[in-house]
């Protein structure tokens, strides 16, 4: 499978021949409109810079509620947490969504996850591939928050996002400050190809460009 990132909380993932697009923003956040024409949209709550599918061209499924949901062979599963740590009486629900595409490889997108997850989303959750995890704090989980999330995780692959970057004028932390918790990290470009069989296990955090 493919993914790419176009920002913020934005990414197309493309499996088992279905495109879907994840948390796309509205033109405040500064980066572009993604040109994309999926075949479903996930969005993990229903804030002007997750929810803006209005701007997105072609026919497509929106899912935006918790539970699960099935498209063309795929199992989305959406998975109630909060945007705070207060039980979301400062910005209330989030959705974690967990995609499992059939070639084997299960990605979770945390949306703006505000707190580390408790034994019963993991258990929800289950084995992970890809973790897609803000990292820039003041709305969402900050560095070692997400550092925590990740060891309880334990995924393959942990791309971060939600962060501070040259586009974005929110008062957000940058990557460098969660990437400097862990020994190593490999960047890319805005586009990555995921294996099966190339997943070893251990834990490797890859930084994305847009």
């Amino acid at each position: 499978m493919r993914i790419t990132w176009f920002g913020h909380a934005c990414f197309l993932l493309e499996g088992d021949g279905v495109k879907i697009l994840t948390d796309p923003f509205d033109r405040s956040v500064g980066y572009e409109i993604p040109d994309v024409t999926p075949d479903v949209i996930t969005e993990s709550h229903q804030h002007f810079d997750h929810n803006a599918h209005h701007l997105i061209k072609g026919e497509f499924k929106v899912i935006k509620t918790p539970g699960i949901h099935e498209y063309k062979g795929i199992t989305i599963k959406g998975i109630e947490t909060f945007h705070d740590d207060v039980g979301g009486r400062a910005r209330g629900k989030n959705i974690v969504f967990v995609f499992d595409f059939k070639e084997g490889i299960r990605v979770a997108h945390l949306g703006d996850l505000g707190h580390v997850l408790q034994e019963k989303h993991l258990e929800e959750m289950g084995k992970i591939n890809v973790l897609l995890i803000p990292v820039g704090g003041t709305f969402t989980i900050g560095p070692q928050e997400a550092k925590k999330v990740v060891e309880s995780i334990k995924p393959d692959i942990v791309i971060p996002m939600h962060y501070k970057t040259k586009y974005i004028t929110f008062g957000i932390l940058g990557v460098d400050s969660f990437t400097s918790l862990f020994e190593s990290y490999e960047k890319v470009g805005n586009s990555l190809e995921v294996r099966k069989e190339n997943l070893t296990g251990e834990t490797k955090v890859v930084v994305m460009s847009v």
